[in-house]
């Protein structure tokens, strides 16, 4: 049996517990969040095995062509192909129904093969967890970060979050409406101050009231490189100062949408500070959800939430079993 053929069997609702309703949820919202994509994608794939008599090297140039329409990567999807006719060589598949499993096998392999990622967020056992979120403005960082303020009060954690986007017209307004919402507590400062003193701040308050979790929002101005590191290398200087070891993690907000232009963005933020989790939001919104697989292969970073709806609730960790379970559960 192969790995999707484990993973569906799993998942079968009539298979889960009763005490596992939560469970349910989740794959519920994977499923009807990567359904753009499972329409077009996947029909595309189901499309060319039923129009395919025999394996060829047309079925496979088409196959390339389909994976590369679904933002997987050129490079990404160059290694999958070959990859993929090494194995149906080595095992002699003439099968297409068997071929189309072994196919989605290899592209869950793409994702955990030689990986020690973790998409778990590392939380700090002396003092607060910091996470410090980065990137260009539209991505929806600061929506981002107030769903995943939602997601860790009702995990019972109590979260303060910091206005460090101090130059952004309005930014520091829409932080505080989530907090308000929400029902975190806020530290501010004033618009255009420095925002490594507002979250000097707001992390000694952190310290004095015992909070488990800070959510620090930063500027997302990638014009100017030099600049920006300079800004998040002081940052991260001042928070290492108040709390040892920290921040615990420094999450890139992608918007899904922008597809291989936020790959580039990754690049880019890469360069200049230590990225260690990719935040991926609006998935549910495009047709080309094969970028959570060009972001591992390209940037060896772990997705570590995906956004799949616009409600405070549709922002789940990520989970590679319901990714593959939710893109390809009409096949096989």
């Amino acid at each position: 049996m192969g790995i999707f053929s484990k993973i569906k069997k799993a998942f079968k609702k009539e298979e889960l517990e009763e005490n596992k309703e939560e469970v349910k949820k989740e794959i519920d919202l994977y499923t009807e969040g990567l359904s753009k994509t499972r329409n077009n994608f996947v029909n595309k794939l189901i499309s060319l095995n039923n129009k395919t008599k025999k394996i060829t090297e047309e079925y496979f140039d088409e196959l390339e062509d389909i994976l590369i329409m679904a933002d997987i990567g050129v490079n990404t999807v160059l290694n999958f192909i070959s990859r993929l006719k090494e194995r149906v060589k080595h095992e002699n598949i003439t099968d297409l129904n068997y071929l189309q499993e072994v196919i989605i096998d290899e592209l869950f392999i793409i994702y955990v093969d030689n990986s020690i990622l973790s998409n778990k967020i590392k939380y700090n056992d002396n003092g607060p967890t910091v996470l410090l979120f980065v990137g260009v403005n539209g991505v929806g960082k600061t929506t981002t970060i107030g769903k995943i303020a939602n997601k860790l009060k009702k995990e019972g954690k109590s979260v303060l979050m910091i206005a460090g986007d101090t130059f952004r017209a309005g930014a520091i307004e829409q932080l505080e409406e989530w907090s308000k919402k929400v029902g975190t507590s806020f530290v501010k400062g004033k618009e255009g101050s420095d925002p490594s003193s507002v979250i000097y701040d707001g992390l000694l308050k952190a310290k004095e009231e015992n909070i488990d979790v800070v959510l620090i929002d930063t500027a997302g101005r990638l014009q100017n490189k030099v600049n920006l590191m300079k800004e998040l290398e002081k940052m991260n200087k001042v928070i290492g100062s108040i709390v040892e070891g920290s921040p615990q993690e420094t999450l890139l907000v992608i918007d899904a949408t922008t597809g291989q232009n936020g790959i580039s963005q990754a690049k880019s933020f890469k360069e200049i500070t230590n990225i260690t989790g990719i935040v991926l939001t609006k998935l549910d919104g495009t047709a080309k959800g094969g970028i959570v697989l060009a972001i591992k292969e390209e940037l060896d970073i772990p997705v570590k939430y995906i956004g799949l709806g616009e409600k405070v609730d549709d922002l789940e960790s990520f989970d590679i079993e319901k990714y593959i379970y939710g893109l390809f559960k009409d096949m096989i």
